[in-house]
């Protein structure tokens, strides 16, 4: 095998690997192991749909429906690029007996169009619109294992893990956001043995990347508002989008962008030295110099002084996942979190900030009881210790996977902690108040 995202190599017996692959199968539902010929791609996100709990039967669940899913979808980034998909991709399903499909970012299926007996055939495993076809709710499938490895794949006949899904193929490729590079969903073709031709890997691929370059040439909406754009969610080094420029931020001026964006009146220079630095020998000529720099990256007239403040409206990501919680869309308000907010900032306010935003939402998460958006977050880089999380959802979800790994925890958390002194512990006893007192975020 040369490209091990493509499902079959030139000149393979499809029907051969086919019945192979329902043996690895069958031998990974009973032992847990991979035998050969599964791919390496395959055999990973086995493995993960297993740890979330997924169980070789059953079906996807809907979570949109009618008007939700008609306002879900018009406001989604991939609608502006549907007309090409259905120009490029459309024909060709039709035509084929073949299924286009488009999915978000937690890989709910938002469109899904093509030759009507074809999509008879996948009403019947839930393969339609608004239903949510992740690993960790439907195990390995294009759509959901190409979201969630960040790669264009193939999956083919019994390399999906769930049973029903076994006698389809599918080619899948995620397509990002081209100011941000962050997945916005993935556009796949769904049909039969046919699409495990490696062209069919390499035509799915390139209808992203059109995709991604029409979504670049189209006027961002908010280019005559002046607002700039802050992307600093699951990154230790902030983006900022302005005046078509995108400009990577160093750690310390991501901490300095995201406190100015939650006080656009301003913070003072002892402020900002509070919530910046917990090292009270810091002095202000140290942040003077570190703001001077910044106001050369930015550029002139973005970063004021007296008291320090930025000169034209920041969207945040921080700020969407906010208001998202505070209106009650919970399934938005996590679709926009991409992790920990600069999670390797030790700076105070910053720190606050990000437990606080991460504690509303994972609170939001177990009261509304979603076992696949408890999964997204349980299987997240920072969540996989998260006990709460996964008493929550081994409650609704209570599959071995899930029961085995909250034991796991449960028994960590119940073992006596040996405590270390950090290096950084030396000055302040507990109960001792700091001198310097940083301003909340808000």
């Amino acid at each position: 095998m040369t490209d091990p995202w493509v499902a079959l190599e030139p000149g393979a017996d499809p029907v051969e690997r086919a019945r192979a692959l329902r043996r690895a199968h069958a031998t990974f539902a009973e032992a847990g192991t991979v035998p050969r010929p599964v791919r390496s791609v395959v055999a990973d996100s086995w493995r993960r749909s297993a740890r979330a709990g997924v169980g070789p039967d059953g079906t996807a669940s809907v979570e949109l429906t009618d008007g939700d899913l008609g306002t879900y979808r018009a406001e989604h980034p991939l609608a502006r690029v549907m007309p090409l998909f259905r120009e490029l991709l459309g024909t060709f399903a039709a035509d084929g007996e073949h299924l286009l499909a488009v999915c978000d970012a937690q890989s709910r299926l938002l469109w899904v169009e093509g030759h009507p007996t074809t999509r008879r055939r996948a009403d019947r495993m839930n393969f339609v619109p608004g239903a949510r076809w992740s690993e960790t709710s439907v195990g390995t499938n294009a759509p959901g294992t190409a979201v969630a490895v960040d790669r264009p794949v193939q999956v083919f006949a019994a390399e999906h893990f769930r049973r029903c899904v076994q006698p389809w193929t599918c080619a899948a490729a995620p397509v990002h956001d081209p100011r941000t590079g962050r997945v916005l969903g993935a556009v796949d073709i769904t049909g039969g043995d046919g699409l495990a031709h490696p062209h069919s890997l390499g035509f799915v691929q390139a209808v992203a990347r059109a995709a991604e370059s029409q979504l670049a040439l189209l006027t961002p909406p908010t280019a005559d508002t002046g607002t700039i754009e802050l992307t600093a969610l699951g990154r230790d080094e902030a983006q900022l989008l302005a005046e078509g420029r995108k400009i990577r931020l160093s750690r310390r001026h991501s901490e300095i962008l995201v406190l100015l964006a939650r006080h656009p009146e301003g913070l003072t220079g002892d402020e900002l030295l509070c919530a910046l630095y917990e090292d009270e020998s810091v002095t202000p000529v140290t942040l003077r110099a570190e703001l001077a720099r910044l106001r050369r990256l930015l550029g002139p007239g973005l970063l004021a002084s007296r008291p320090y403040r930025l000169t034209a409206a920041v969207e945040s990501d921080v700020a969407i996942v906010e208001r998202r919680l505070a209106t009650g869309a919970v399934t938005a308000a996590a679709s926009a979190y991409a992790g920990p907010l600069l999670p390797g900032s030790q700076a105070p306010a910053v720190v606050r900030l990000r437990r606080r935003l991460a504690d509303g939402l994972r609170t939001a998460l177990i009261a509304r009881s979603d076992p696949d958006l408890l999964a997204d977050w349980a299987h997240a880089p920072w969540g996989e210790d998260d006990l709460d999380i996964w008493r929550a959802l081994a409650t609704v979800r209570p599959a071995p996977a899930v029961r085995a790994r909250l034991a796991e925890l449960e028994s960590e958390q119940a073992a006596p902690a040996t405590w270390t002194r950090p290096a950084s512990a030396g000055r302040a006893r507990p109960g001792t108040p700091p001198r310097r007192t940083p301003p909340a975020p808000r």
